[in-house]
């Protein structure tokens, strides 16, 4: 049987999206960005395209995802994306920074008509099953950008890989809907 996975250490909150389905949260967020006009863009490592997969899941997606980079090797985070190299070298790939340079750096880098995406969203992290960067299995940190701001959490996540990477597009998922619907 599959391990479960444990869900955050710094949870998003006290929201009724958690107890949403995966779909349900892609459904909550392509449905409000559609109708607001907004749109966004995706840069995953650890989840290698399962975020950008699961939105364009949900019918009507092409009107709000611009994209998605999985930016799986490193360097990809700085050469595509924008992650600053030397806190690539300092820290490595699984760190909140990183994350959050992840989320701003993809904005721009799948504009569309040279108009950035409004959100970037992100993934890094270690699945498994060894550490990466000095840091343990589950360690995952997500990002969240917008022109406004940027930010980035920290998830200790437990369970195989599939567990683990699963439970990140959950959580992203998650802080996203909050994010959005905060901005109401």
């Amino acid at each position: 049987m599959e391990a479960q996975p444990q869900r955050s250490v710094t949870p998003a909150g006290p929201d009724p999206a958690r107890s949403s389905s995966v779909e349900e949260l892609a459904q909550r967020v392509v449905h409000t960005l559609t109708a607001r006009g907004e749109t966004v863009a995706v840069a995953e490592s650890l989840t290698g395209g399962l975020v950008v997969s699961t939105l364009v899941g949900v019918p009507g997606a092409s009107a709000v995802v611009h994209g998605g980079v999985v930016a799986y090797a490193t360097p990809v985070k700085a050469s595509v994306l924008g992650v600053d190299a030397d806190l690539l070298a300092a820290n490595g790939a699984v760190d909140p920074e990183v994350a959050r340079q992840m989320a701003t750096g993809v904005r721009t880098a799948l504009a569309v008509d040279g108009r950035p995406a409004t959100w970037g969203i992100s993934t890094t992290g270690v699945a498994g099953p060894d550490p990466q960067d000095g840091k343990p299995v589950g360690t995952v940190f997500v990002g969240i950008a917008s022109a406004e701001r940027s930010v980035a959490a920290e998830l200790h996540l437990e369970g195989d890989r599939a567990a683990i990477r699963s439970a990140t597009v959950s959580e992203l998922l998650t802080r996203m809907t909050i994010e959005i619907d905060s901005g109401e």
